[in-house]
């Protein structure tokens, strides 16, 4: 009990970030299930995230640096299943070989290689591709019917949905020239994916929007182009954007004041320095939304708000003659701090750790009939920290909706582990939480047929506080969405710890789509 009062955030085990996955699990393992799954539920739950922290004796810094795990929960006539894999990246596949880091990471230097000289440095500038890590960490998101994992940088991989095999190294530096992008593409409702990203338009770098057009059979890679694209705020300092808004009409660009130093980054990598040191906070300026049109890819209107730093755009709709854009926000960007991995073993001292994290869901209105570079105060949506948030994605993206569904990132919660449900038209919330367990990013399935936007089920992986057993186990948590009532869930005993994974997609079974 002594150790336990010495600790500022009792109730939030961390060690579920730090865990390393040291046995893969090839062949399925077959869950314990309490509760009952709805028929109607059949698919697979695809999660990807950090999946060890280890290479040889050596560990990474950052949270975004662990080597990606991805998961699968296969949903089939009442039963689940549960396998996990490592992604097999150029970047895994070398540090496992020399049994040390030497692919320099978003917060984790590699080891010098006396083979590479100043002058290969120079050359990999010009080949972010191949010289930058392919650690796909961060999401995973279909393509006509093929799943990628995504990172930020130019390279994305596409995996076998059922055996998690990684199967093709994607370059979309060779499509479309993307020197990075984000790891939250849209997938629109007939197939075609859009994503934001920066690209050298007539000798300029600019943020540009990319669509991928659906095709049936064929690569929709080969069709790829550019649809929109706007200057930089500060043309040297682009501003760092993990996810982007669409809607009818527009898409809906957030220009936060952190920026990526590009002069720094050049200097990082002729010097073999993480990526994180080109990010920069700007706390005295503001930040700004910028609206490109669907039509013809030009930038309409700007508008400003209070600094403010974010990860994920809730939804952005238009209604009114006004454009939505709910957000989850933080006062500054030492949430980013928050993940290394020196700070989450020390948070339980650190009196500052739970305001890093002390993120908010609010909305900015933009009247769309007011003038350039108009200010905006933004609203409150509910007082508690929500992240990962997820909408009923295939009817609501870029529509007016009510709900959005989020885990806690109050890490001095009475329970961390909470999902919440949140009415965005009346401010109502609701939660679920279970004792030392810490779910994960909340994915909305529909009810077939269903007429109401929060008819359906929410999907969560779950994993403990604790080590021994309670490191191993997992579990897929299966929630009425109306009212986050539990009915069922499928616990697993994996051979070795399972880390808490961060973003992924549900695949319903081929003869339900």
């Amino acid at each position: 009990m002594a150790v336990d009062q010495q600790k500022l955030y009792p109730n939030c085990d961390s060690g579920v970030w730090l865990r390393s996955c040291e046995e893969e699990v090839t062949e399925p393992l077959e869950g314990t299930i309490t509760g009952e799954i709805p028929s109607w539920l059949q698919g697979s739950l695809l999660r990807n995230g950090p999946g060890s922290l280890k290479v040889g004796s050596m560990r990474f810094e950052h949270l975004f640096d662990s080597s990606a795990l991805l998961h699968r929960f296969a949903i089939n006539d009442g039963s689940v299943t549960y396998q996990c894999r490592f992604l097999q990246s150029n970047t895994f596949k070398k540090n496992r070989a020399a049994a040390r880091i030497v692919v320099t990471e978003f917060g984790t230097r590699a080891v010098p290689d006396p083979c590479h000289t100043i002058f290969d440095r120079i050359a990999a500038l010009f080949k972010p591709g191949e010289s930058l890590s392919d650690n796909a960490m961060i999401s995973l998101y279909p393509f006509g019917d093929e799943i990628y994992a995504f990172t930020e940088g130019p390279v994305i991989h596409r995996i076998d949905p059922e055996t998690l095999d990684t199967l093709e190294r994607r370059n979309l530096m060779d499509s479309v020239s993307l020197v990075n992008h984000t790891s939250h593409p849209h997938v629109m409702p007939n197939g075609d994916v859009y994503n934001l990203g920066m690209s050298i338009v007539q000798g300029r770098l600019k943020h540009v929007i990319v669509k991928f057009p659906y095709t049936e059979k064929g690569d929709m890679f080969a069709k790829a182009h550019i649809v929109a694209n706007m200057s930089p705020r500060w043309p040297l300092h682009p501003a760092y954007m993990h996810t982007f808004g669409i809607t009818e009409n527009y898409f809906v660009i957030v220009e936060q004041p952190l920026s990526v130093s590009l002069l720094t980054m050049v200097k990082s990598q002729l010097s073999n320095e993480p990526l994180a040191s080109s990010l920069h906070w700007y706390p005295n300026h503001e930040t700004h939304i910028v609206l490109l049109s669907r039509r013809d890819g030009k930038e309409v209107k700007r508008y400003r708000t209070e600094p403010l730093f974010y990860l994920h755009i809730i939804n952005a709709y238009e209604h009114d003659g006004v454009l939505v854009v709910d957000l989850c926000a933080y006062k500054d960007a030492k949430a980013i701090d928050a993940m290394y991995i020196n700070a989450i073993e020390t948070m339980q001292s650190n009196a500052d750790y739970a305001e890093w994290f002390r993120g908010r869901p609010k909305r900015l209105e933009l009247p769309l009939n007011a003038t350039n570079c108009s200010r905006v105060e933004p609203r409150l949506l509910a007082e508690l920290g929500c992240e990962t948030p997820r909408i009923h994605y295939d009817l609501y993206n870029g529509r007016p909706y009510r709900y959005f569904y989020a885990i806690s990132s109050d890490v001095d919660a009475a329970n961390p582990g909470t999902i919440i449900k949140v009415d965005t038209k009346t401010g109502e919330t609701k939660t679920w939480c279970d004792t030392n367990c810490y779910p994960s990013e909340p994915i909305f399935v529909p009810t077939p047929g269903a007429t109401e936007e929060d008819d359906g089920v929410i999907l969560s992986a779950l994993v403990w506080g604790g080590a021994g057993a309670q490191c191993r186990r997992v579990a897929l948590l299966v929630l009425e969405a109306r009212g986050l009532r539990e009915l069922a869930r499928a616990t697993f005993c994996a051979p070795s710890p399972v880390p808490k994974c961060l973003h992924g997609w549900f695949l319903p079974r081929r003869n339900q789509l």
